[in-house]
C-alpha cells in the first residue's frame, strides 16, 4: 500500500507534460494487447471456420454426387432424391450451410454440361435455393446483391430478367456489371438491349467479358447494331464497333460511314479500322481529302486501309506523303506505293542525303 501511494504521490510531482507521455502509453498498450487478444480470437475463429467449411464441402459434394446418380430420369424425381432435396431445405436455413452448398454447386455447374447440369440446376429450384438469390438482389448491400445476381447466372434463371434488368442503372459498378452479364449470358444478343439507353460507362474489361460470353454462342440470332453505333454514349459506340468488327456486320456500313464524322478521336480511329477489315473503299475519298485535318492516329489507320484497298487511283495521295515527316506514314505510304505501282517505287530518286528513305526502302525491298 506504502509503495503504491509514493508512486502515486511520485507520479502526481511529475511535470505535466511527462505525466500526459506516461499516459498515453498506458492507454496505447492496454490498447496493443486488447488488439493482440482480438486478433488472436479472430484467428482461431477463421481455422475453425475453415475447418468447418472444407467439412461441410466433402459431406456436400458427396451427397451431391449421391443425388445426382439416384435418379433415373432428369424430368422426375426419385424417392431418394426427394429425401435428400427435404432435408437439404431444413439445412439450408442455417446461413453458413447454404453458402457452402452454393459454393460446391457453383463449382459443379462450371465443370460439367449436359444432364447432369440440368439436374443441378434443378435442385437448385426445388431446395428453394432460388428463393434465397432473389431475396440477395433486393439487398441494400450492393456486394449482396452483386451475390445475389451471379447465382441466378450461375443457374440460369430466366425468371428474373425483368428483376435484373432495373438494376442496370444501379449506382454502384459491380452490380451493373454483374446485370449485364446475367442478361448476355441467358439471352445472347437480346440481353444486349440495355444498350439502348445506357446511361453508364461500359468499361473496357466488362467489353471484353460480354463479347468472350457472346462468342460462346453458335446459331444466334445476331440484332441490328446500327442503333448503337449512332448512340450518344461513347462506350457503348466502341462496343458496338467490335461487334461489327467480329460479327462482320455489312449491312451497318452507312452507320460506319458517318462515324468518320464523329467528334471523339478514338471512334473515328476505330471506324477506319473496321470499314479496313471490311476492306470498304467508299470511305477513301472523304478521309483523302481531310487527311491533312485529321490526327496522326487516324491518318495512320487509313494508310493500313489502303494497304488493303489501295489501287492505280490513290497512287498521287500515296506519292504526296512518301516525303511525310512521320516515319509511319511515310513507311506505310511506300509500301503501298510498291504494291500498286511497282515500277515507280524502282524508279524513285532519292537523294544521298536522305538516309531514313534509303534505309526505309531497303527495308521494304527485303520483307
Amino acid at each position: 500500500m506504502n509503495n503504491s501511494q509514493s508512486v502515486l504521490e511520485y507520479f502526481m510531482q511529475l511535470p505535466t507534460l511527462v505525466k500526459a507521455v506516461w499516459l498515453i502509453s498506458i492507454v496505447l498498450f492496454i490498447l496493443i494487447l486488447g488488439l493482440i487478444l482480438y486478433l488472436k480470437i479472430l484467428r482461431i475463429y477463421l481455422r475453425k471456420n475453415e475447418k468447418e467449411q472444407i467439412k461441410y464441402q466433402k459431406i456436400y459434394e458427396e451427397n451431391l454426387i449421391n443425388y445426382l446418380y439416384a435418379g433415373d430420369d432428369v424430368n422426375e424425381i426419385s424417392e431418394e432424391q426427394q429425401l435428400f432435396i427435404n432435408k437439404t431445405k431444413i439445412e439450408i436455413l442455417n446461413t453458413f450451410n447454404r453458402k457452402v452448398l452454393i459454393s460446391v454447386m457453383s463449382k459443379l455447374v462450371n465443370d460439367i454440361s449436359g444432364e447432369i447440369a440440368v439436374s443441378i440446376h434443378k435442385f437448385y429450384y426445388e431446395t428453394g435455393l432460388i428463393n434465397y438469390s432473389l431475396k440477395k438482389i433486393k439487398a441494400r448491400k450492393w456486394e449482396i446483391i452483386a451475390s445475389g445476381i451471379d447465382e441466378l447466372t450461375q443457374f440460369e434463371v430466366k425468371q428474373a430478367h425483368n428483376k435484373i434488368e432495373k438494376l442496370i442503372k444501379h449506382p454502384h459498378k459491380e452490380v451493373r456489371n454483374q446485370a449485364q452479364l446475367y442478361l448476355v449470358n441467358l439471352f445472347q444478343f437480346q440481353g444486349l438491349n440495355f444498350l439502348n439507353n445506357l446511361e453508364y460507362q461500359l468499361s473496357e474489361w466488362n467489353q471484353i467479358q460480354l463479347l468472350e460470353i457472346l462468342q460462346k454462342f453458335d446459331n444466334q440470332e445476331i440484332t441490328n447494331i446500327s442503333n448503337w453505333l449512332k448512340s450518344n454514349n461513347i462506350s457503348v459506340v466502341m462496343f458496338a464497333l467490335k461487334l461489327a468488327k467480329v460479327y462482320n456486320q455489312f449491312e451497318s456500313k452507312d452507320a460506319l460511314l458517318d462515324l468518320l464524322k464523329h467528334p471523339n478521336e478514338e471512334i473515328r480511329v476505330q471506324t477506319i479500322d473496321v470499314l479496313s477489315y471490311f476492306f470498304d473503299t467508299e470511305c477513301k475519298e472523304y478521309l483523302k481529302s481531310n487527311f491533312n485535318n485529321s490526327s496522326k492516329s487516324e491518318q495512320i489507320a487509313f494508310l493500313k486501309l489502303l494497304e488493303n484497298t489501295g489501287d492505280a487511283s490513290d497512287e498521287n495521295f500515296i506519292l504526296e506523303n512518301i516525303n511525310h515527316p512521320n516515319f509511319k506514314i511515310k513507311l506505310a505510304s511506300l509500301k503501298i506505293l510498291k504494291e500498286i505501282n511497282p515500277t515507280k517505287f524502282n524508279n524513285l530518286e532519292i537523294s544521298e542525303s536522305d538516309t531514313a528513305s534509303k534505309r526505309i526502302v531497303e527495308f521494304i525491298n527485303n520483307n
